[in-house]
């Protein structure tokens, strides 16, 4: 077994790839050799490190014939190294990778199917999860992770606001935000900085008021329809009436220094369990509260599932499908949710001593979406992501804004 490896933010990709490459040879003779690119899940890095180590240990006590890899890439940069691996033909056989991203890659076909790893224990996985990492009827992506969003809020502040009920519904939080201006409090801490997932910021507000990104037929977007110029325009009211932070174009969704944290915004709409204790910590953990997702014409929560991919070029498929299967069975995800702060993948994973925010947390994977997958999303995302920007800092109204981003993004697909 070779030492668990971090790569750093700095390591140029040639290296990486270089260092990674499938069956090595240093394997010792007669051994597969399966090498998993694995990002900061966990992200405590001792913690990650030593969970990972013991995955390590433990598979290949029980297989000796295997020797694992397992490099902790950084979050930053994960499509451009992925992408140049798969195009160079080496530098891993797993990787995780979120149903955004998977589409790409298996229209290219440089990953492949994996039905058959999940096969045996298929009725135990989440059904979300299998169809967000499916592409074609087929099965790209091993679930071993769910996450999910939801409200988090700063209860005393709504209390001295005199706003009795927490909003529960996007008619609510407008309600509610001249009450908190009055305080010089922003209802909503909205991250409008373009560095930020739209996933945790302008899509979960879309879905709820029953918009989408892309038309059914996937050669065009949808977000410059009604649902999406009436959602962009609540922003801009809520901004209007004080409710948005003033920096919400530049802002990013961290909590630790932000205005949620600082006690100047009342509540993200799309939160993670990871960020209660780090707002707790700013405010006081008897202040924070977890709703359930901000309810427009219908409740949606955005929730990936973190699948493991199969490179097309790995030169130890079987092996490394077994170790897949390893890495999602109840055991390991179980003890990755633990760690990780998420939430497993099955149904047959037990948490043992989950503490009460995860569970409130919990309650809205019900209603967990995986975003609106399309080979070019992630292209598309930047496009949009640039025009709502103008449309915050004054220099589009919702209409301009948005049809200036679908004119760009139908560019992209190929549409009008």
């Amino acid at each position: 077994m070779r030492k668990l490896a971090a790569a750093g933010l700095a390591a140029a990709l040639g290296v990486v790839l270089a260092g990674c490459g499938s069956g090595g040879s240093d394997s010792g003779p007669g051994k597969s050799t399966v090498t998993m690119w694995m990002y900061p899940v966990i992200g405590d890095q001792a913690k990650s490190q030593a969970f990972w180590a013991k995955v390590e240990k433990d598979y290949e006590a029980k297989n000796a014939g295997v020797d694992v890899k397992i490099d902790i890439q950084p979050w930053e940069s994960r499509q451009e190294k992925v992408t140049t691996a798969l195009a160079a033909k080496k530098g891993f056989d797993l990787a995780v990778l979120g149903p955004d991203q998977i589409p790409q890659f298996a229209q290219q076909g440089t990953i492949e199917a994996l039905d058959d790893v999940v096969a045996p224990a298929k009725a135990s996985f989440l059904s979300g999860a299998l169809t967000a990492l499916t592409v074609d009827g087929k099965l790209y992506g091993v679930p071993i992770y769910q996450t999910i969003t939801a409200p988090l809020y700063n209860k005393k502040l709504f209390a001295e606001a005199g706003v009795t009920e927490i909003p529960d519904t996007l008619a609510e939080l407008k309600e509610a935000a001249p009450k908190l201006a009055a305080k010089k409090i922003a209802v909503l801490d909205y991250p409008g900085n373009p560095k930020v997932s739209l996933n945790q910021s302008f899509y979960p507000l879309l879905w709820a008021n029953g918009g989408t990104v892309f038309a059914p037929d996937g050669k065009s977007v949808a977000f410059n329809g009604p649902e999406g110029v009436a959602t962009l325009q609540f922003l801009l009211d809520l901004k209007k009436a004080g409710g948005l932070p003033e920096n919400t174009a530049s802002k990013g969704n961290e909590i630790e220094g932000g205005a949620l944290a600082g006690g100047k915004s009342a509540m993200y709409h799309a939160a993670t369990a990871l960020q209660a204790p780090q707002l707790g910590a700013a405010i006081g953990a008897e202040n924070v509260g977890v709703g359930l997702p901000l309810e427009g014409t219908k409740r949606v929560a955005f929730g990936i599932a973190g699948g493991l991919v199969l490179a097309k070029h790995s030169e130890n498929k079987d092996a490394a499908k077994k170790f897949a299967a390893y890495v999602a069975s109840p055991e390991v995800a179980a003890a990755l949710a633990k760690e990780s702060g998420f939430y497993p993948a099955r149904t047959d994973a037990r948490i043992e001593g989950q503490d009460e925010v995860s569970k409130q947390f919990a309650k809205a994977l019900e209603f967990a979406f995986h975003g609106d997958t399309h080979p070019k999303a992630r292209q598309v995302m930047a496009v949009l992501a640039t025009q709502i920007q103008a449309a915050l800092v004054g220099e589009k109204d919702a209409k301009q804004a948005l049809d200036a981003a679908a004119k760009e993004a139908n560019a992209l697909l190929g549409g009008a």
